[in-house]
């Protein structure tokens, strides 16, 4: 397998994607970032470079040229770890495509993805799969909520809103009266954010209501594989709400999985999706159904547990974009526990009874993304232990409750 990877990032994304080529050649990945993050910063399977301005889209092009001639003689496959590089990537995809192998959406799709109050304006009424009720809030509109409380609040522009430094940024807010959510929306301003707020209907239930779907497309936007894993368990700090932190592929205890796989491939297919991308759902007990919460566009940060099910990331890239392989469909059913956390945490915090006895039966063969025991150095190691130990002040001091 006579290629190089490069990854735009920095993140676990960012590193599980390097271990996959580690496992798949044994040789080390290329990082481009910003900064540098302790997911790779201390990793023996990347080599990383940072550039402070890389963000800005012509310094991006810059950077991606350089890398192009210093390695032009070699077959360069581009994957990007965040939607911000996705974005870029997608809209200079004339100046880029005959340096770099990538497969990702046109950039008119990802601007409808990126964009959340794009997306459910554009996909609200799609015909194949439900999307939760949704209001638009702007800086200074009069608040008008035609649905109960609770309510889920998140800023509409994600790009934007990842760029506003500031520590411990609360990605989705759950309010419960008009008080606390005019608070929230003053908030969220006051902290520089400009664009659309997204108020949204709370469908009722734990963790273990969420669903990941992760989905490879060809570039004709055929669906050839595809996940459903049920979430146990989501990262409860605030800048990480939203994020599995313990899941299960190949299992679905409200079993009409066949009728919602369908439902994805199909509506990914009419969209014209490809590439990797990864839906957010939440199965709604009211009508037994599953309502979709957001789209992806890139492999999502807990999607490493496709590589256990059978499909390694980067070999079902290089297969269909540099073999040209004719790649067939599948649905990855293979039942895979995934855990960013320690056992303890499960037993403790994951309410479900059902899914928890799973997911502790299950945790001996467990994988999580950013433990691999081919890239064990000290540092590492060390950073890993303190991850481990955080996790029990997170989950004790949880801003998102398991309810």
């Amino acid at each position: 397998m006579d290629f190089t990877l490069l990854i735009i990032g920095a993140d676990a994304n960012a590193y599980y994607m390097a271990r996959c080529y580690h496992e798949l050649t044994n040789k080390q990945a290329y990082i481009i970032a910003k900064n540098p993050i302790w997911f790779t910063a201390n990793s023996k399977i990347v080599k990383p470079k940072y550039y402070e301005n890389i963000w800005e889209e012509k310094e991006f092009l810059k950077i991606l040229n350089e890398f192009y001639e210093e390695h032009k003689t070699e077959k360069i496959l581009l994957v990007s770890a965040t939607e911000n590089y996705i974005e870029l990537i997608s809209k200079n995809e004339g100046k880029l495509k005959n340096k770099f192998i990538f497969n990702y959406p046109k950039y008119s799709i990802i601007e409808t993805l990126s964009n959340k109050e794009l997306f459910y304006k554009t996909y609200m009424d799609n015909g194949i799969i439900e999307l939760p009720k949704t209001i638009y809030h702007k800086k200074n509109d009069k608040l008008n909520i035609h649905f109960n409380y609770p309510v889920i609040v998140k800023p509409a522009n994600v790009v934007e809103y990842r760029h506003i430094e500031k520590p411990n940024k609360t990605k989705i807010y759950k309010v419960n009266n008009q008080e606390e959510l005019e608070q929230t929306i003053k908030e969220i301003y006051n902290i520089g954010y400009k664009d659309t707020i997204i108020i949204q209907e709370y469908i009722e239930g734990d963790d273990s209501y969420l669903f990941d779907s992760v989905i490879y497309a060809d570039k004709n936007s055929k669906v050839k594989r595809i996940t459903l894993a049920q979430i146990a368990l989501q990262e409860h700090k605030k800048d990480l709400v939203g994020n599995a932190a313990v899941l299960i592929n190949g299992y679905n205890e409200f079993n009409n999985t066949n009728e919602i796989v369908e439902k994805i491939r199909k509506f990914s297919e009419k969209i014209g999706l490809t590439g990797f991308y990864e839906f957010d759902l939440k199965y709604d007990k009211k009508d037994n159904s599953f309502k979709l919460l957001e789209i992806n566009p890139r492999q999502g940060r807990c999607s490493y547990y496709l590589t256990k099910a059978g499909c390694n990331l980067i070999e079902i890239l290089y297969c269909d974009l540099i073999k040209k392989e004719l790649l067939k469909y599948e649905v990855l059913d293979k039942e895979v526990l995934l855990s960013f956390v320690p056992k303890k945490i499960i037993k403790d915090y994951v309410v479900n009874e059902k899914i928890k006895n799973k997911a502790l039966s299950m945790y001996k063969d467990h994988v999580n993304p950013i433990k691999y025991n081919k890239d064990k150095s000290l540092k590492r190691m060390y950073l890993l232990y303190r991850k481990d130990k955080r996790y029990f002040k997170d989950y004790k001091e949880a801003y998102w409750t398991n309810n």
